[in-house]
């Protein structure tokens, strides 16, 4: 019995975990939840799953918590912001943390689980492609385990016989539907609207992540967790345009053997594989029907229809500073996007901007308060770089 601790479970990732929960009574309770603005559902899962704690943001969320919970029923423990994110994932109750919460909010808590020596299912990309040697050195430093609960990244796990034979490795394709914007006139991409961002063509996922995905920014984090999860260069990784997301990612090997998993497009079979890990477990999904399998297409990213893909690449052979102003830099510029004050095709302008600047920095990232420290720094210079109107 493994008890689990959920950061970001009223998210996507959140749902799809529990559900697998709901499937295994027998082998996962639930010790904790948290969110940051849902707090009736979080009530509502707390309830069912009988999480002993629940983590939210602040002094007014604990009041909305509380008039959601029934009167006859004793409250969870009630932790609030990051420290009690960061107590909860060093909390002796908790075994294994699902560290689904989006962007470098997520890291501190990810973090402090690795230095806890807890088992990690990483759906947090932000916290490898911000930290990613820091985090990789203190996995290993104290005995945590970390899998991979992305599709791509649990794809070529499950190639690599259980993430192992790295030193027979070529290459690693990761693959990417294309987002709702592939086949976009490019001259088009300028005005597109947030609804339009938001609506991927094969994946059900929260706002910035939808619109990481329009722009690629998504893949290239990808890119860049994929280095340090499995060490391989940016030159020996590839990324191919897959419309049909059935294969998840692929393996080349120095035999000429290519490996792909296979699957429909739902986490609970990632986060099925990497709960039940090394052993598989029944992720309640459908059956893969081969009969409906037509075709596998597969075609070259064009940069010049997702730049953000190849300032990723950039970023990732420059070093860890610039991958920590890359992300930093997004984040900024995607949420004034979703509020209406960036266009589209400017997502790229201002994280170039971004980059450059960084260039020019002399930025040691030694500890993690660096990353801490050179994300705030960032933040600030692209917000400088907004541009005044729409």
């Amino acid at each position: 019995m493994q008890n689990i601790t959920i950061f970001g479970a009223t998210g996507s990732i959140g749902d799809s975990t529990l559900d697998i929960v709901r499937r295994h009574p027998d082998r996962f309770s639930v010790y904790a939840l948290s969110a940051q603005r849902r707090m009736q559902k979080l009530a509502q899962l707390a309830l069912e799953f009988g999480a002993k704690v629940v983590i939210v943001p602040d002094v007014a969320a604990v009041d909305v918590f509380r008039a959601n919970w029934p009167a006859h029923q004793a409250l969870p423990e009630i932790r609030m912001g990051e420290r009690g994110l960061c107590e909860t994932a060093r909390d002796p109750e908790t075994d294994c943390v699902v560290a689904a919460i989006v962007g470098i909010a997520g890291l501190a808590s990810a973090f402090e689980a690795a230095q806890a020596g807890k088992r990690i299912l990483l759906a947090n990309k932000e916290a490898l492609v911000a930290a990613g040697s820091l985090f990789m050195q203190t996995v290993q430093a104290h005995n945590a385990q970390l899998l991979p609960v992305d599709s791509e990244h649990n794809a070529i796990f499950q190639c690599l016989q259980n993430g192992r034979e790295q030193q027979h490795i070529q290459r690693l394709i990761l693959t990417a539907s294309g987002g709702p914007f592939r086949n976009t006139a490019i001259e088009e991409l300028e005005h597109v609207t947030p609804e339009q961002a938001c609506r991927h063509p094969n994946w059900s996922m929260g706002q910035k992540i939808s619109v990481d995905s329009a722009t690629m920014l998504n893949k290239g984090l990808e890119v860049i967790e994929a280095h340090f999860l499995f060490g391989l260069p940016a030159d020996r990784i590839d990324v191919v345009i897959h419309p049909e997301s059935t294969v998840h990612s692929m393996v080349e090997f120095i035999d000429g053997s290519l490996l792909a998993q296979l699957g429909n497009t739902d986490m609970r079979i990632p986060i099925s594989y990497v709960m039940g890990y090394p052993e598989r477990i029944d992720s309640n999904t459908p059956a893969f029907d081969l009969r409906k399998l037509q075709q596998l297409n597969f075609s070259l990213p064009d940069f010049g229809r997702f730049p953000c893909l190849k300032l990723a690449f950039e970023a990732l052979r420059a070093g860890q500073a610039e991958c920590i102003a890359l992300n930093a830099a997004n984040e900024i510029a995607v949420a004034h996007f979703l509020q209406g004050g960036l266009r589209f095709t400017q997502i790229a302008q201002v994280i170039e901007q971004a980059l450059n600047w960084q260039s020019g920095q002399d930025s040691a990232i030694g500890h993690i308060d660096d990353v801490f420290q050179l994300d705030l720094l960032v933040r600030e210079r692209a917000r400088a770089f907004l541009p005044a109107s729409v």
